[in-house]
C-alpha cells in the first residue's frame, strides 16, 4: 500500500509540474524524489506521469489518482486536530447526569461556563436517581453525576465530591397560613400532609426530610398522593399537601405555590459530584467549573 510520504511527494510533483521544482519545495534531493515516485508507480501498477523536456504531465490514470488522493493530507490534518482537541478537552461529548431534585435550570450557569471553556464539546444531559447515577458513572455509562446525598449505594470505582449545603424550604399552597411567614420550624409541620415521599430505605431528599422530622419527634404524615420527583410541586399547587424542598427547587416557581425557608439550624441538604476514579477530561473540566462556582457562592 502506498505510504503517505509517497502520496505527498506525488501531489507535490503534480501541483508544481516537475521533479526539479517539487524537490526544491520539499527540500529533498531530486534523485530521492524520483525514486519514491518510481516505487509508487510500481506499487500501483501504472504510470503516473509522462516525462517531457520541460517537466512532467499527468497520465490519464495519474489524473484520476490525483483526484482521489488530493484530500488525504487535509483529512489527516483535520483528524489530528480533532484528536488534539479531544485530548485537551475542547471537544467530544460530556455525559452528565442529575437527580430530579437538582433541576437542570440550576445547572445552566455552570453549563454555560463549560460551553465557553470547551466550545466544540457537546453536552448530553439526562436525569437519573442518585442511586442509579453511582452505578452509571462506575460502569462508564456517564462521565459525571450531580446527586443528592445521602446515597446508600457505594462503589469503589467512584468518588464523591461534596458541594456547599443548601437551605431547605417548605413548599405550600399560596393560600396556606404559613405562606405569609418569614420562616417556619420543622416542628410546626407535625400536622401537615406531605406530598413528598416519606421513607428511610432510600437516600436523597426523602431520607433527609424524614430524618429531619424524626429529630423533632414525629413521622411525616403522608398525603393520599405522593411523589419523590419534581411533580410533588404540582401536588402542592393542587392543594394536596406540602413538601420540603432544597433551595434549587424553589427556582422552579409554580403558580399557586409559596416557598418559606425552614428556620432550624440542621435544615440543610447537600449535593455532590460523582466522578470515576480516573475522570474523562471533559468530566474533570465540568467538575472544576462546578467547584469553582460553588466556592464563589460560598464566599
Amino acid at each position: 500500500m502506498p505510504s503517505f510520504r509517497q502520496i505527498h511527494y506525488f501531489l507535490a510533483v503534480a501541483d508544481l509540474g516537475g521533479f526539479t521544482q517539487a524537490a526544491a519545495g520539499l527540500f529533498i534531493a531530486q534523485s530521492a524524489l524520483s525514486r519514491q515516485i518510481a516505487q509508487l508507480e510500481e506499487e500501483l501498477g501504472f504510470a503516473l506521469f509522462e516525462r517531457e523536456p520541460r517537466g512532467v504531465r499527468l497520465t490519464p490514470a495519474g489524473a484520476v489518482y490525483r483526484d482521489r488522493v488530493a484530500t488525504i493530507p487535509k483529512t489527516l490534518a483535520a483528524a489530528a486536530e480533532e484528536g488534539q482537541q479531544l485530548a485537551r478537552g475542547e471537544s467530544g461529548v460530556l455525559r452528565l447526569l442529575h437527580s430530579s431534585t437538582i433541576p437542570a435550570t440550576s445547572l445552566m450557569p455552570v453549563l454555560d461556563r463549560f460551553a465557553a471553556a470547551c466550545p466544540k464539546a457537546r453536552i448530553d444531559l439526562d436525569r437519573a436517581s442518585s442511586e442509579e447515577q453511582v452505578s452509571l458513572v462506575a460502569n462508564g455509562n456517564a462521565d459525571v453525576g450531580v446527586i443528592r446525598l445521602p446515597v446508600l449505594r457505594r462503589d469503589a470505582r467512584v468518588r464523591f465530591v461534596e458541594l456547599q449545603p443548601e437551605r431547605l424550604w417548605v413548599a405550600c399552597p399560596d393560600d396556606h397560613p404559613m405562606a405569609k411567614r418569614a420562616s417556619v420550624a420543622v416542628a410546626s409541620l407535625q400536622d401537615e400532609l406531605f406530598v413528598s415521599a416519606v421513607y428511610r430505605e432510600h437516600g436523597g431528599l426523602a431520607r433527609v426530610v424524614t430524618d429531619l422530622c424524626l429529630k423533632q419527634g414525629f413521622v411525616p404524615k403522608t398525603a393520599r398522593i405522593v411523589s419523590p420527583k419534581t411533580s410533588m410541586l404540582n401536588l402542592v399547587a393542587a392543594k394536596r399537601g406540602i413538601a420540603i424542598v432544597p433551595e434549587r427547587m424553589t427556582t422552579l416557581g409554580g403558580t399557586g405555590i409559596a416557598y418559606v425557608p425552614l428556620s432550624d439550624d440542621g435544615a440543610q441538604s447537600v449535593c455532590a459530584l460523582v466522578l470515576p476514579l480516573q475522570p474523562t477530561v471533559l468530566g474533570q473540566t465540568f467538575a472544576n467549573i462546578q467547584l469553582a462556582a460553588d466556592r464563589s457562592t460560598a464566599n
